[in-house]
């Protein structure tokens, strides 16, 4: 990834002028890319369509954090990691703490706060139509819901926080699959340390499988470059 930064902001109802879906033949998941950049292949950098979303991405963007606690290791963070924009994988974990510690304390806030049990609360019923929401959970989420008369789905498309970042993490773990493999050797922590790329972005990934750090079953099979199976690993 390249220092370089660029802003790009748009209201939810405008998301399909600015995110598009890549496919391969090799997966059932969607590879959103910037549209107006474009598909360049799973390669990172400011001329890539490719982003990331999620805690380290909300940093990147923000200009700080709104408790105290929380400010002071925003701070800290980008002065030890070498300033904005961060792009390490591994600084996701970091940011993910930082927000914890934002959402820890803002919710001591809100349980001093008077008026949280009020009673003057309306929620009044949208009428039936069109609507598109974005927010920021374990990552972005955009929901595009259209419904019919009865107020039942007619039309949806969702893209989830890890359907916005499977394309970094295939670069992820394609570059930590490099680093760690030379010719036929193969270090025995490779599946432990390409598992390790993939999770730094999503820790909701544990729930899903069901498996621990070091437990998920894996099968990383090696190739050569003329695509013959060298050898494969599994746990």
């Amino acid at each position: 990834m390249t220092r370089k930064a660029k802003s790009l902001k748009f209201v939810p109802r405008e998301y399909l002028d600015v995110i598009t879906e890549h496919v391969e033949e090799w997966s059932y998941v969607k590879f959103p890319y910037l549209k107006k950049i474009g598909w360049r292949g799973f390669v990172g950098g400011s001329e890539s369509g490719i982003y990331r979303v999620g805690p380290l991405g909300r940093l990147n963007a923000s200009e700080g954090m709104a408790t105290p606690l929380a400010q002071q290791e925003y701070e800290r963070v980008y002065e030890t990691l070498g300033g904005k924009p961060l792009h390490s994988t591994i600084a996701y974990h970091w940011a993910r703490l930082i927000e914890l510690l934002y959402a820890a304390e803002r919710c001591l806030e809100l349980s001093r706060d008077e008026e949280i049990t009020s009673r003057d609360v309306r929620n009044k019923p949208s009428v039936p139509g069109e609507g598109v929401g974005i927010i920021a959970a374990r990552g972005t989420l955009i929901h595009h819901l259209v419904l019919d008369e009865e107020a039942l789905i007619k039309d949806i498309n969702l893209i989830v926080a890890t359907t916005n970042n499977s394309p970094a993490i295939c670069i992820s773990i394609r570059d930590a699959a490099k680093a760690l493999i030379h010719r036929d050797s193969v270090s025995e922590g490779l599946l432990n340390r390409v598992e390790m790329a993939f999770r730094a972005y999503d820790h909701c990934i544990a729930c899903a499988t069901h498996f621990a750090v070091g437990q998920m079953p894996l099968q990383a099979s090696i190739y050569n470059h003329k695509r013959r199976l060298l050898k494969t690993l599994e746990r």
